[in-house]
């Protein structure tokens, strides 16, 4: 074990002030830096514990939700407001992991957490993720859980989070402080993709620190969220979809949210699917072609081309069940 120095933060600033340092780490429930730390993977001399700063879920004035990073996944799931105005994200929390990792891990914690990719987590394997420039295993050894959309010759990862996919749909903003300030991420520019450095996952500077998620008002239509996997509980996704749906009285779309999870280094938003699904008939013809559409520039690698149909199949038939709920 790598020595640290472990710092308790009560409020922002204390946190900021010890975890500016370029080997320091926040630590929330601690579920996924533990075990990086017990596999020598992370090796922060400074652990900056926030699990006591932003622990508050709060109404805003334009009826969305403020969620702060330290709300642990089980009080978030659990929360009335949750459940009935964001029963995506609800659902998508339930369907992540054990009832004793929920209740540990924190809100900030999931939006940060790293790849499950078997050669990341393996210290004899090569990983560019892990060390710069050392290469990828994985693009030719065991990758049939690995990235069909968005991946490039130097990782072919996929992110783990299943509440980032029902967040991603939602259009979330992330708020960060740090030692230039605060700022605010849209959803879609916080997970990167890996290009070449895939060792930067998220758009998150050194030292900031996750304080919250703003989910906007509730959209109007009825909402999904579908995670195939291995086996029936605690496995990371296949594929997942969290989808929103909203079909007017004449069957026809109206508006549509589609975010994937399990295909790609980031919570992948169905941005083309979308936008040939608004203004057509809610029906399965339309749904298959617009999935077909999204998966289109797909790239399988040796083990995982399953995946492509496999998504396929799973985006028409969630839009067919909201399609017929609506009716």
């Amino acid at each position: 074990m790598t020595p640290f120095t472990y710092f308790r933060a009560d409020d922002t600033a204390g946190a900021l002030r010890t975890g500016a340092g370029a080997d320091a780490r926040y630590l929330g429930g601690g579920t996924n830096l533990v075990d990086l730390m017990r596999e020598g993977i992370e090796r922060p001399r400074t652990l900056v514990d926030v699990t006591a700063v932003s622990t508050e879920i709060g109404d805003d004035a334009n009826g969305g939700l403020v969620i702060g990073a330290g709300v642990t996944n089980t009080a978030l799931a659990s929360d009335r407001r949750v459940r009935t105005r964001y029963p995506l994200v609800a659902r998508a929390i339930l369907a992540g992991a054990s009832a004793q990792i929920r209740n540990m891990a924190t809100v900030g914690g999931n939006l940060l957490q790293r790849t499950r990719c078997t050669y990341f987590y393996d210290e004899a394997a090569a990983c560019n993720k892990r060390v710069p420039g050392s290469g990828c295993d994985a693009r030719e050894g065991f990758n049939r859980i690995h990235a069909i959309l968005g991946a490039s010759s130097a990782c072919v990862a996929t992110h783990p989070s299943d509440l980032c996919i029902a967040l991603a749909a939602l259009d979330a903003e992330v708020t960060v402080v740090g030692p230039d300030g605060e700022r605010r991420i849209a959803f879609a520019d916080l997970h990167l993709l890996p290009g070449e450095t895939p060792e930067r996952e998220t758009s998150v500077r050194q030292g900031e620190l996750i304080v919250a998620v703003h989910l906007p008002a509730p959209p109007v239509g009825r909402s999904a969220y579908r995670k195939v996997r291995d086996r029936a509980s605690y496995a990371f996704a296949l594929v997942s979809v969290a989808a929103v749906l909203d079909v007017g009285e004449d069957r026809v779309v109206r508006d549509v949210r589609l975010a994937l999870g399990g295909v790609a280094h980031k919570p992948w938003r169905a941005t083309r699917a979308e936008a040939m699904l608004r203004g057509r008939p809610a029906d399965e013809a339309a749904f298959a072609s617009a999935a077909a559409a999204e998966l289109a520039d797909a790239v399988p690698l040796r083990d995982n081309g399953f995946k492509i149909e496999l998504a396929r199949r799973t985006i028409a038939a969630v839009l067919h069940e909201l399609a017929g709920e609506a009716a």
